[in-house]
């Protein structure tokens, strides 16, 4: 008899939308990820490789954004999530040792909050915490040379790598840049909203032609839910994040642990 041939596979029909890569919940250590913001909270849950296992949750951050409110608006958004073994936490501002030094968007109570300890109760699981903007840079960088993330929202973050080694807590977005003005007061959301879009994006492009014959990046990633409206063509080194980074990177804070296979 004549050999059948293999039945044709069937060719899946690719997304509408770009999803980000999952895994599947089989396999340890998991981690949730939480990105702390000016006008929203995020979370999202990662496999031992990295990818996310769920989507990612948001709710808008408090007001006023006190550790407490902010700590009950996590806590109720934690538990839309599944398991997890560790947490990697994204905050606006200088963090020292999981404690936060700074919070220039949220709310003076924040200083020298031990943020790590207080999410280390909440959940029983080790936590570590980094600038959100470095957190950022990790979901991002190759690694090589000197690379710089911006991110542009209710405020603006910076962070340094130097062959993928984090400067920590670089707050570019406090120094002079415009006579009174620091580079916050002229790209923030506020700015955003009182000059508006068109006039915003001029300054964006001012801010990093201020930049690169500063730093001299090899590149510079922009993130950061402002980083959208940006209406000039980039430099050759630049380039616009997803702004799911920002979670995404919170698995480089574990690098040295090892993966249970």
């Amino acid at each position: 008899m004549p050999k059948q041939a293999a039945p044709k596979q069937a060719v899946p029909v690719p997304s509408p939308r770009k999803k980000t890569p999952r895994e599947t919940r089989a396999t340890t250590p998991r981690t949730l990820a939480i990105d702390i913001g000016g006008s929203g909270l995020k979370a999202l849950v990662l496999g031992p490789q990295g990818k996310a296992l769920d989507e990612r949750q948001r709710v808008k951050t408090p007001r006023p954004a006190t550790p407490k409110a902010v700590l009950a608006a996590l806590h109720a958004l934690i538990k839309t999530l599944g398991d997890f073994e560790r947490v990697s936490v994204g905050f606006p501002g200088v963090v020292d040792d999981g404690v936060t030094r700074t919070a220039p968007n949220l709310h003076p109570d924040w200083a020298d909050f031990d943020l790590g300890a207080e999410l280390h109760k909440m959940t029983n699981r080790p936590v570590r915490v980094l600038n959100d903007a470095g957190v950022q840079g990790f979901g991002v960088i190759e690694g090589k040379g000197v690379e710089m993330v911006l991110t542009l929202g209710t405020g603006m973050g910076c962070a340094l790598y130097v062959d993928g080694k984090y400067v920590p807590n670089l707050e570019l977005a406090h120094h002079p840049f415009h006579g009174k003005k620091t580079y916050e007061d002229y790209v923030g959301q506020a700015a955003l909203e009182r000059v508006g879009k068109k006039k915003w994006s001029k300054h964006v492009h001012k801010v990093l032609e201020q930049i690169q014959p500063i730093w001299n990046p090899r590149r510079i990633y922009l993130g950061g839910g402002n980083a959208r409206l940006i209406d000039f063509e980039l430099p050759k080194n630049v380039t616009v994040t997803d702004n799911v980074a920002g979670l995404l990177g919170g698995f480089a804070l574990w690098k040295d642990e090892a993966v249970d296979e």
